[in-house]
């Protein structure tokens, strides 16, 4: 069997070099993405493939991968991938997971960051402006917080904030019995209408796309501050920068957002050609109560070395025809 990954960054070789010794399987590494499959001669020759993919993997790619059976996502997230197809074509697909507590303390800086206006402050630093004059910050103690999402994320997160000694709201189609004791589970438009800071956790489906819109906005209450360390896809960007306009919302913190393919993870420098179609993004990051990042709340070491520990592992399990961790189509 041949096995290879694409999309390999350099902060990863290390971790690949260091299991390949420890398994004794050997994986080709491409450091170029997926989508430039031209730049493989023979890609009917893998049997399983791991990739990094912020952008939708078409059938015309994976037909090029006629012997392929096994893809595994070196991310939570598959949803750049049609699994229907996949299913006719027999191609087991496999997520990464790692420990939640990444995400769950950077959602909570974003929290922070947000109540003490830290943007404002860093910005004016820079060009020594040590005022103090529209900085005046909150505490998170007496904030009401809505959690929409109770999995891994979400209830890390909630459990990281008892701490704090706010009150916590939560939201999720399946409850968790175990956050009772933290949590008061309610609707959404209980958390829309009542939470102070609204903190997203949850997959993107064809049933949340675009959960909150300008519905949902106009619901919540005003100067609500919003994070999203989820799926861009979950918030309207439009009706949010509305919003933001209307001074509806009193502050955002993205670290995803719709429309990121192409730009996630690329560094453009002074470049305009390929920003030009990206004209929501470029514009609402502007705004000195938002604060965007780059998709990278999962980045830490743990959390790297997680993921490729999981590409191991299903093609571990493809080799001796055991059931797979991850699998989920």
């Amino acid at each position: 069997m041949k096995f290879a990954a694409f999309g390999v960054a350099e902060y990863e070789k290390e971790y690949f070099t260091q299991l390949q010794t420890q398994t004794n399987i050997s994986i080709d590494i491409y450091s170029f993405d997926i989508h430039q499959i031209e730049q493989i001669t023979h890609p009917e020759q893998y049997d399983a493939i791991s990739i990094v993919s912020l952008k939708k993997i078409d059938t015309s790619i994976l037909n090029r991968f006629s012997k392929c059976k096994l893809i595994i996502f070196r991310t939570i997230g598959y949803d750049y991938i049609d699994l229907e197809y996949c299913r006719k074509r027999n191609i087991t697909i496999c997520n990464s997971t790692y420990e939640p507590y990444n995400v769950a303390d950077f959602t909570i800086m974003l929290m922070l960051l947000l109540l003490r206006k830290a943007k404002i402050s860093i910005c004016r630093a820079l060009v020594n402006d040590f005022s103090l004059d529209n900085m005046m910050g909150k505490e998170l103690r007496n904030m009401k917080i809505g959690i929409v999402g109770t999995g891994k994320i979400g209830s890390t997160v909630i459990r990281q904030l008892v701490g704090f000694g706010c009150k916590i709201y939560c939201y999720d189609l399946k409850q968790n019995k175990e956050l009772s004791s933290y949590a008061e589970y309610k609707d959404l438009d209980f958390i829309y209408k009542t939470c102070d800071i609204i903190s997203l956790h949850i997959p993107i489906t064809k049933e949340n796309y675009h959960l909150i819109d300008k519905k949902a906005l106009q619901k919540m209450k005003n100067g609500v501050i919003l994070i999203n360390t989820a799926r861009g896809e979950l918030i309207d960007t439009e009706a949010l920068i509305e919003a933001i306009e209307n001074l509806k919302i009193g502050a955002v913190a993205l670290d995803t957002i719709e429309g990121e393919d192409g730009i996630a993870h690329i560094d453009y420098g002074a470049e305009i050609k390929g920003l030009s179609a990206k004209k929501n993004i470029m514009y609402i990051k502007q705004f000195a109560n938002v604060i965007l990042t780059q998709h990278y709340a999962f980045f830490t070491q743990e959390a790297v070395y997680a993921t490729i520990q999981c590409t191991f592992d299903a093609i571990q399990s493809l080799i001796e025809n055991k059931p797979y961790k991850n699998k989920v189509n």
